[in-house]
């Protein structure tokens, strides 16, 4: 019998983790997007329905993030069959969580499982990235990646991707508030320029070297140290009313350190483990009450092991 329907869940990606810009993420347990795949007599790939998005992803197959994943996914494997989606948002928009990466990374799972294929991880990501492309205004291979493959990445290359997986210290929580803000990414990205101080530079490679050692000798002490960003945050901070005061109350509160996840508006947190997470959770919140108001959305999670994966 043919499977007929296919559905798929991808999580929410925390991208940058401070010193790592472009090419170190994560997963959260939870939040996520859904996208289900169904087999249609026409060739290619339409749209049945967005869920949860208030109306403002695009309808047109050629232009939404998740679709033109799909297409590349039945490209990849030479697929004839045709297919319709329905994308259920979990995520919050333009919130510096992957959305768009989540999106992409379930429809190409969903499509996969649905026409048999048997997609290499770099095949899927591959697909997934140029989905991704399409929604965020440029492939971001450190939401896509961890989207897919789960754990803690870094991302060497992009193309063909060169995945670096590394090692999760027991105990490692993070904790992920999106405040009641919006930032569009490609404007995010527009405040970086072209260019960075030699200075920035290097210590942006000191921290994300030493960053990597932490995770492997489970150093949480070094680890701590390292969640410094000197090339993205401080042209970003602007965009996050009392950035700074949020951060504090997160390291008051027992956190080995917080920035901003991927272009934001997000701000997550590193801690030793989910005591201290829970701590630090309740600081963040009252900290953006204060300084940002508005509601709020407050996630704590380990580090996901699963990327996008079939759940029916």
């Amino acid at each position: 019998m043919t499977v007929r329907v296919v559905t798929a869940f991808a999580p929410a990606t925390v991208s940058n983790v401070a010193c790592g810009f472009d090419v170190l993420g994560f997963p959260m347990e939870e939040p996520g997007d859904t996208v289900s795949a169904r087999l249609t007599d026409t060739p290619g790939v339409q749209i049945d329905a967005i869920l949860s998005d208030g109306g403002r992803i695009p309808r047109d197959p050629e232009k939404n993030t998740a679709s033109v994943a799909a297409k590349a996914m039945l490209d990849i494997l030479g697929a004839k069959q045709g297919v319709a989606l329905t994308i259920t948002k979990g995520l919050p928009l333009s919130s510096g969580l992957g959305g768009s990466a989540a999106s992409a990374a379930a429809a190409v799972v969903a499509v996969n499982a649905l026409v048999g294929g048997n997609a290499s991880v770099d095949q899927l990501v591959a697909a997934a990235l140029i989905g991704e492309g399409l929604g965020a205004g440029g492939a971001h291979p450190d939401n896509i990646v961890p989207a897919i493959c789960g754990g803690f990445v870094l991302v060497r290359h992009p193309d063909p991707p060169d995945i670096v997986r590394l090692p999760v210290p027991n105990g490692l929580t993070c904790v992920v508030i999106h405040p009641d803000l919006e930032i569009e990414t490609a404007k995010a990205r527009a405040l970086l320029g072209t260019t960075v101080p030699l200075k920035d530079a290097v210590r942006q490679w000191a921290n994300l070297g030493a960053l990597v050692d932490a995770l492997h000798r489970g150093d949480f002490d070094l680890l701590a140290r390292s969640l410094e960003d000197s090339i993205a945050e401080p042209r970003r901070a602007a965009l996050i009313p009392g950035l700074a005061n949020i951060k504090k109350a997160a390291v008051d509160a027992g956190a080995l350190g917080s920035s901003i996840s991927g272009s934001g508006p997000s701000i997550f947190a590193l801690c030793r483990n989910r005591a201290i997470g829970d701590r630090v959770a309740e600081a963040m919140t009252a900290a953006v009450r204060k300084e940002i108001g508005g509601q709020s959305q407050t996630y704590v999670s380990s580090i996901s092991s699963r990327g996008a994966h079939v759940i029916g």
